[in-house]
């Protein structure tokens, strides 16, 4: 009887997580390999909203649902667009339905984590190259030594992925969007006006060209996002990230004329400011067929945030390469299954999430925003 493949997953995201975690209940052993040195080396983000068909399903194919009905917040669902004088131009209270639970990145890269056995991650191994060996098998080079030969090697690795240049020469590209990121401790007890203001879910404030978005995460934290229209560049020589007064200052400064009560919300943040520009791969990124190489997740096709399709394409895409890997011997064929049926399957949520870039900001004021939160309303009771 053929043995396995030796698998390597590069990434210990939830996409990484979630295929390591599939691929072990179908009896195939991986093991992923993952930079940061422990889970809490950094922030993992902020809330991600689970759907059905995707996400939600990746975790029943992993046998988590109900772990993960621990740590879901069906309660935070709600998303609401507001002007700059706080006036409500839409609103969706999509809670009734918990169709679409919010979970913490930092709990649900937990819940993964701990439904691996122990030898499964490997932590603080930085991969430097990626080199063929003998029969299409591969090697991994990290900054601590070479691992290998792989069979197979699954690119999780994100945005900047180092297994990516090995089967298309595509880089993500800047969207024209940059995010200053921000945070909100304990809002219910010490702001209780701006978390009335948040709500239960997601709330966005635009006009002038300037936008908010602010998302409740568990525990009373709230992420914000001051987002900008501007060269990739421009934050840098903009603000002065080494000190938060000045930070607040220059937010303040670049929402003139917003509400006062909208801006608040960076007198109560916290100290801890990082610009994120916002970069995607084409709409329809593909590469041809290598032997023992292939993507998932951000790596294989990399959207804006807006639509919230990203994290849940990623983790359908583990969940179904797990499934072709898991059908028999032929593991080759089944990265060919799961490359072409991914590669259309992702195309209607990479341009969702192009078009949601295009229009945020536009010098058509605030009228396609709404145009686009509508739309998506209507596709999601669709």
């Amino acid at each position: 009887m053929p043995s396995p493949p030796r698998i390597a997953i590069v990434g210990g995201g939830p996409a990484g997580l979630t295929l390591a975690r599939i691929l072990h209940t179908h009896g195939l052993p991986s093991t992923v390999y993952e930079a940061e040195r422990d889970p809490d080396e950094r922030p993992q983000g902020g809330s991600l909203d689970l759907h059905a068909e995707s996400g939600l399903l990746a975790l029943e194919r992993a046998g988590l649902s109900a772990a993960f009905e621990a740590i879901a917040r069906h309660d935070d669902q709600g998303e609401r667009l507001l002007d700059k004088t706080g006036q409500v131009l839409f609103e969706d209270n999509e809670g009734a339905d918990r169709s679409r639970p919010e979970v913490d990145r930092t709990a649900l890269r937990a819940l993964l984590i701990d439904s691996l056995p122990a030898d499964t991650l490997q932590w603080g191994r930085r991969l430097v190259d990626v080199r063929s060996s003998a029969d299409d098998r591969w090697e991994l080079v990290f900054d601590t030594g070479v691992e290998g030969p792989f069979d197979l090697v699954i690119g999780a690795d994100g945005a900047w992925s180092r297994v990516r240049p090995l089967l298309s020469p595509y880089r993500p590209q800047y969207s024209g969007l940059t995010f200053i990121e921000f945070g909100i401790d304990d809002i219910d007890r010490a702001h209780p006006g701006l978390a009335a203001l948040v709500g239960r879910g997601k709330v966005g404030i635009e006009g002038d060209g300037r936008m908010i978005i602010a998302q409740r995460n568990g525990h009373s934290h709230v992420r914000g996002y001051a987002v900008f229209r501007v060269p990739v560049d421009w934050a840098a020589t903009r603000f002065d990230f080494t000190s938060p007064e000045a930070m607040r200052t220059s937010l303040l400064e670049e929402f003139e004329g917003f509400a006062e009560t909208i801006r608040d919300l960076f007198r109560a943040c916290n100290t801890r400011f990082v610009a994120r520009p916002i970069h995607a791969l084409p709409v329809g990124h593909r590469w041809n067929p290598r032997a023992g190489l292939t993507l998932i997740g951000d790596a294989a096709h990399l959207m804006s945030p807006f639509g919230g399709e990203g994290v849940n394409a990623a983790m359908l895409d583990a969940a179904e390469l797990a499934a072709q890997l898991g059908q028999g011997p032929d593991w080759q064929r089944a990265v060919a299954a799961y490359e072409a049926h991914m590669f259309e399957r992702v195309i209607e949520a990479a341009q969702g999430s192009a078009e949601g870039a295009a229009t945020q900001l536009s010098h058509l004021g605030l009228a396609p925003t709404v145009a686009f939160f509508q739309a998506q309303q209507a596709a999601r009771r669709s």
